[in-house]
């Protein structure tokens, strides 16, 4: 079966952890002991994000006194795909031996007149207690919102249109390669009128091109893996409850935080509504319960009960 697993945040930085390089390769380590068997069985996809990751070296670069202009964005995820790539690579070679592993540093092609580029909703970067993080957007230019308890910075995030190495990484999976790609949803770049491409100052939802990709290459199921055992309607309430099973239509007459779990949602429900496959989210540490069916929320075509 050809899967399409994408990794959230916290299987690489957990709230409140230093983003020291030790920490997340631990935290690595522990992700990819969850996907190990899906390694050994099916043919698999792994893409992660890099909120965190990409916070951190666009501090670093926005503080070094040597650069007289910070590197963008695009920039800044191509460091992270390689960085988070080879941590997960290293971990499958090592997890699953004898399995030929690939990270591929892919390109997301996006619209350049997106909306999304005039009103930032993707986190990135640490959190900030509310007085912090309005300082360092008044000194910095930064947009930032309320995440959770704390406050983070918020850039564009345009909607992913293609992977521009979609044949490549089909090719890999042809020939029984595990692939590590579409890292933090991939570099953002458009395409010109003549036809060549260039990086924009953004971050794309790594579910959402997760999607895409899926899609693309005829997968059969999409997970996400986040850090909930289920999506939950009323999350954050005392009224929360669990949805098991839904269709797509059931998703969307509900409603989800659109810096959070809303895009998990939307991704879930646009790949089972353009492939009739299936896609779940749940926890990382239930993947296998998640393809079987038996944990988290699991979205399918035909009616359920959510």
């Amino acid at each position: 079966m050809r899967l399409v697993v994408a990794l959230g945040g916290n299987a690489l930085l957990r709230r409140g952890e230093l983003p020291d390089a030790a920490v997340q390769q631990r935290n690595v380590r522990a992700a990819v002991r969850a996907l190990a068997p899906l390694a050994r069985e099916h043919e698999l996809v792994v893409t992660h994000g890099n909120g965190p990751q990409v916070g951190v070296l666009a501090l670093q670069s926005a503080s070094n006194p040597h650069l007289t202009t910070p590197y963008p964005f695009d920039v800044l995820g191509a460091q992270t795909q390689g960085m988070i790539g080879y941590w997960l690579l290293q971990a499958v070679q090592n997890a699953v031996p004898g399995r030929q592993v690939a990270a591929v540093l892919n390109q997301t092609l996006v619209e350049a007149a997106d909306p999304a580029f005039a009103d930032p909703t993707k986190f990135v970067g640490e959190v900030y207690d509310e007085q912090t993080a309005r300082a360092l957007a008044r000194e910095r230019g930064w947009a930032v919102k309320p995440d959770g308890p704390g406050w983070r910075r918020v850039v564009g995030s345009p909607r992913p249109r293609e992977v521009v190495e979609t044949p490549l990484i089909r090719l890999l999976l042809d020939n029984g390669v595990v692939v590590v790609c579409a890292g933090g949803g991939g570099v953002p770049v458009v395409r010109d009128p003549d036809g060549t491409l260039r990086g924009v100052e953004a971050v794309v939802d790594k579910d959402l091109t997760s999607a895409v990709l899926a899609q693309a290459l005829g997968a059969e199921v999409l997970l996400v893996l986040t850090d909930v055992a289920h999506v939950e309607r009323h999350f954050g309430t005392d009224r929360a409850e669990p949805i098991r099973r839904a269709t797509p239509a059931q998703l969307r007459a509900e409603e989800f935080a659109p810096g959070s779990m809303g895009p998990k949602v939307d991704a879930v429900c646009r790949f089972v509504e353009a492939t009739g496959g299936t896609a779940s989210i749940g926890r990382l540490e239930d993947a296998v319960a998640l393809l079987a069916g038996t944990a988290g929320t699991v979205v399918t075509g035909s009616a359920g009960a959510p």
